[in-house]
């Protein structure tokens, strides 16, 4: 019996030096509350979860959410859970959550990263043809070096020819037989 004395003394005395440890360690890993991402940049949307609360709803607050987030329950495990999203205009840092649940009040952090920039894009290596008619023809002929396209030859000229002989013609029978249904 000395042995159980001695050994529920030390789970007393243990219990009473790790409790407010374990406390401190449940409010600084957000009190229940997770965020995921874990590190959402602005203007995205984050998920939260908050654990061991005895409603089965509760609203989020905080500086860095665009509007409270409701919280409902997700499950038989207890878990409320909720979507918001993170305000675009936010500068990077860690902003406080307050989630009233029932009669105690969870705190949690949410840690806004930096911005995502664009990557640079990158450029050409080689033009496109694109637009411009026939000059984009031109262009890439006069860069490569090579000769222009041949100027009209003889098959061309007399073609052209052969079709204003036919419009002179049809203009001229035109012009007679207006003629003749004037006199007739």
């Amino acid at each position: 019996m000395g042995s159980l004395k001695v050994t529920l003394c030390a789970g007393a005395a243990l219990t009473a030096v790790l409790g407010p440890i374990a406390t401190a360690a449940h409010a600084a890993d957000g009190g229940g509350v997770s965020v995921s991402p874990s590190t959402p940049v602005p203007g995205s949307d984050v998920r939260l979860r908050v654990s061991d609360c005895t409603e089965k709803t509760a609203v989020a607050v905080s500086a860095a959410f665009v509007s409270d987030v409701k919280l409902s329950l997700s499950g038989s495990d207890g878990v409320l859970a909720g979507a918001g999203s993170v305000r675009s205009t936010l500068e990077a840092g860690a902003y406080a959550v307050r989630i009233e649940c029932g009669d105690a009040a969870r705190r949690g952090t949410v840690t806004v990263g930096e911005r995502r920039r664009p990557a640079a894009h990158a450029s050409p290596v080689a033009p496109v043809d694109a637009g411009g008619g026939g000059t984009a023809r031109l262009a890439a002929a006069d860069s490569r070096e090579e000769a222009r396209p041949e100027p009209p030859g003889t098959a061309h000229t007399v073609t052209g020819l052969v079709l204003a002989g036919i419009a002179a013609v049809a203009v001229a029978l035109r012009s007679v037989r207006s003629r003749s249904r004037g006199t007739g």
